[in-house]
């Protein structure tokens, strides 16, 4: 493992030379692990389920729960993209 990191690091450590904020927003967002991760807290409490339908209704129930947390703004968000404007000044458009 440690050859890995070695041979890669030019890659590895471009994470690094982010500001803070920026590397906060590429380790949270990865959505589908985060949407799994809540299905799973939320079926993992069931041992069992009486049949199909009543597991897709708390899949469902859940989905609902979770994409009212994804309409909330990020956190600190006016900082990060305006960190993102700086460093991507040729690839970012902000709309107004």
């Amino acid at each position: 493992m440690l050859e890995s990191w070695n041979r890669n690091w030019e890659k590895l450590s471009t994470y690094f030379k982010y500001p803070q904020a920026i590397r906060k927003l590429i380790y949270t967002t990865n959505t589908i692990e985060g949407y799994h991760r809540q299905i799973r807290k939320v079926t993992k409490t069931k041992g069992s389920f009486t049949s199909d339908q009543s597991l897709l209704k708390l899949v469902y129930l859940a989905t609902q729960n979770i994409q009212k947390k994804w309409t909330h703004p990020l956190q600190n968000w006016s900082i990060t993209v305006s960190q993102l404007s700086i460093i991507f000044k040729d690839r970012l458009i902000i709309k107004i």
